[in-house]
């Protein structure tokens, strides 16, 4: 099956042919980080859509965990545009953390239209460095569909640890590969090398469960789902929460 998949990979490589040679001359990435966030703001209504049971159940479980406040300090990351901010209780803290600068004026337009949140500040950076966060300083990370896009998984999982106080609770919603030796394994492996720009760097067969499992939360709890769209690439999502 590899050498099938590595013939599929260099076809579909030729068939993008201009995508990757813009990637390897440095001219795509910019152009990517500059359309992304476009494309997410058109995808986001329609993924909410699909997702709004699972959302509302995975978010209903926030208001539980107030600070001595008596609010929620959250911190979304990789935050997008903002779609996951009608599901969050009212009272809660947000601050916003995600690589792409050009994400921010899509944050302020979603904070306009949630009035019952406290937008906190948008901060510019990855999340294998979170350094302008303090220990402890969270009630509350959430992470949907990040964690396949990141440089190291495991890296994010130890900064939201930190940044986590005790008991505190990080949200998850990621898709992950599918069943290796599957068809759409072997699929997913294939489309992969183009998939990651087209897609910002999303990865399409991480295994995130196994990091999460790894990341030394005291609880942690995953549910598996179909994937949402049967025409992607993008294969199963977990659900669930883990438990500094």
């Amino acid at each position: 099956m590899d050498a099938l998949v590595h013939l599929l990979q260099l076809l579909v490589l030729l068939l993008t042919l201009p995508l990757h040679l813009m990637a390897l001359l440095g001219y795509w990435q910019p152009l990517c980080k500059s359309y992304f966030p476009y494309l997410m703001a058109v995808l986001a209504e329609k993924t909410n859509h699909m997702m709004e049971s699972k959302k509302r159940e995975l978010f209903s479980q926030i208001k539980e965990l107030k600070g001595p406040s008596g609010k929620v300090a959250l911190l979304e990351l990789g935050c997008g545009t903002g779609a996951n901010f009608q599901f969050y209780p009212a009272g809660c803290r947000v601050t916003c953390l995600d690589p792409n600068p050009h994400f921010e004026k899509f944050l302020k337009k979603s904070m306009a239209q949630n009035k019952h949140l406290q937008y906190e500040r948008f901060v510019v950076a990855a999340g294998e460095d979170m350094r302008e966060l303090a220990d402890g300083s969270m009630d509350v990370v959430v992470c949907t569909l990040v964690l396949c896009s990141v440089q190291s998984p495991e890296r994010v999982l130890q900064e939201v640890r930190r940044v986590l106080r005790p008991g505190g609770v990080l949200f998850f919603l990621e898709h992950v590969a599918e069943p290796r030796g599957s068809w759409a394994f072997m699929w997913q492996r294939a489309l992969e090398p183009t998939w990651k720009h087209i897609g910002d760097g999303c990865l399409l067969t991480r295994e995130t469960w196994r990091d999460l499992e790894k990341a030394r939360f005291s609880e942690v709890q995953i549910e598996r789902h179909p994937p949402p769209l049967k025409w992607l690439p993008v294969g199963p999502h977990i659900m669930g929460k883990a438990v500094k």
